[in-house]
Formats: C-alpha cells, sequence, structure tokens
C-alpha cells in the first residue's frame, strides 16, 4: 500500500526542512512525498533543491493559495491513502505511517485520524496543548469541532468521488471537507489513540482575533451549506474547552 504525504509551502524556509525529514525517516518504506510551493522567495526552493532526492515530487509555482496547492497535490498522487502534513508541522515519531497503514489495512476503513499536540516553537519538546480527536463524532460539527486534520488520512478515491478542497475558503475548506467526506457521505473512520502530528503553536487559523472570526465565519458557513444546523452562540463556546486542554496535554 503506497501512502502518499502532500505538503504545501510558501516561504516555510525556517521549518519545510522538518516536516521533510519527518515523512523521510518514516520506518514505513512505500511513502510518495509531495511538495506544492507557492513561488516562495525566501529560499524554501533551495531546500527543496537541496532535499529532492527524499522527495518524490516537487514543484514550485503560483497558485491561488493553499486549498488550491493541497488539490494540485492531491491531482498529482498516486497513492492508495492520501494525507496532508504542513510545512511546518513534522510527526510525533518515527512509526506514524506504518500505523496508518495497518490501520488500512481493513478494507472496510475509508479514513482513519489521532491526536495532534502544539508544542512550543523555541522548544520543540514542549508540549502546550493536546488536540485529541478520541470523543469526536459527526454530530460535533456544529459546535466547530473537527478531527485535527494533518492527523487525517483517506483513501485517494474518495477525493476522486467527492471532490477536491473548495478555493472560496480561506480557512475552513478544510473542515467543509471533513464535513462533506464523513457527515455528508459518512466514510467509515478510525480512530487512532495515538499522537500523529506536533504542530507548532500559532499558523493560519489560530494567529489572532481576525483569523479566528475568518474561521468561525467559513464553519458556519460549510455546516449550513450541508445542512447541519449551527450559529455562533454554539460554536464559540469551544474556546472554553481550548483552555482545559492547555493543561491536560500529558
Amino acid at each position: 500500500m503506497k501512502i502518499t504525504i502532500i505538503t504545501v509551502c510558501y516561504n516555510s524556509a525556517l521549518h519545510i526542512e522538518d516536516a521533510i525529514n519527518s515523512v523521510y525517516s518514516q520506518d514505513y518504506e512505500d511513502i510518495e512525498h509531495i511538495v506544492i510551493d507557492g513561488n516562495s522567495t525566501d529560499g524554501t526552493k533551495q531546500i527543496l533543491r537541496d532535499h529532492q532526492d527524499k522527495l518524490s515530487f516537487w514543484i514550485s509555482e503560483d497558485d491561488h493559495g493553499i486549498y488550491d496547492a493541497m488539490n494540485k497535490g492531491i491531482l498529482k498522487a498516486r497513492g492508495d491513502v492520501i494525507g496532508i502534513l504542513n510545512s511546518d508541522d513534522f510527526y510525533f515519531n518515527d512509526h506514524v505511517i506504518s500505523t496508518v497503514a495497518e490501520a488500512f489495512q481493513n478494507n472496510e476503513v475509508d479514513a482513519v485520524f489521532g491526536d495532534l499536540i502544539f508544542v512550543d516553537p523555541d522548544n520543540l519538546d514542549r508540549t502546550v496543548r493536546t488536540y485529541s480527536s478520541k470523543k469526536w463524532h459527526p454530530d460535533k460539527f456544529a459546535r466547530g469541532y473537527m478531527p485535527a486534520h494533518p492527523t487525517f488520512f483517506v483513501r485517494r478515491g474518495f477525493y476522486a468521488k467527492h471532490g477536491l478542497f473548495e478555493t472560496d475558503y480561506e480557512i475552513a475548506a478544510d473542515y467543509e471537507m471533513l464535513i462533506r467526506l464523513l457527515y455528508v457521505h459518512k466514510l467509515n473512520y478510525r480512530y487512532l489513540p495515538m499522537k500523529m502530528v506536533k504542530m507548532r503553536k500559532g499558523g493560519v487559523s489560530s494567529n489572532g482575533l481576525k483569523s479566528n472570526i475568518t474561521l468561525n465565519n467559513e464553519i458556519i458557513r460549510a455546516c449550513r451549506k450541508h445542512g447541519i444546523r449551527t450559529n455562533s452562540l454554539k460554536i464559540y463556546p469551544k474556546y472554553f474547552r481550548k483552555v482545559f486542554e492547555l493543561f491536560n496535554h500529558k
């Protein structure tokens, strides 16, 4: 079983090498790593050239944003299963992909996901928050919760069958995609009780009040598009839970 990992990046020279080495060091052999760069100007392209022996494919060209780049990667992918790893994220250990592949040996499993931890950008061994998907179920979309997307793997055929990321979302196209796959089309998913990805604290969807407002407005839009009844009063209380996650990250 071939597993495709897609990494999209733009001006990611500070961290892209960590993401590449994280995939390359996995103990599972049949991995296709695709990197789609948005024509970076900060040295990212040189790093990709220096590490191209570790990559199955990479390209650097203008795009129409992160989700357009993800779609390019999906269309290029040849793996049986696809996962997406952000350019400033990296896998928790070297056994993540082999565990994912083992789960997909069950032909009834369409998708898997697990837990993600946020780490201090200045000390990558220091966990500051844990995002657990253990108690997640599709009814939680209405309250602003989705499985941790960087831990999400799905059989490639479902992108062909149900469509790519919608590029008119600024932040929450991944939320809409997971609604489409897990709520609308009811893919059979399995939660893997393990920490799968380390994410540096910060990022597009968690960087300031303006981003949070945009994110939640897009979440409401995605829910309503697919017949999930929700509103701001249902969505915003999730931030109280995030406070508890700061103290429950062992």
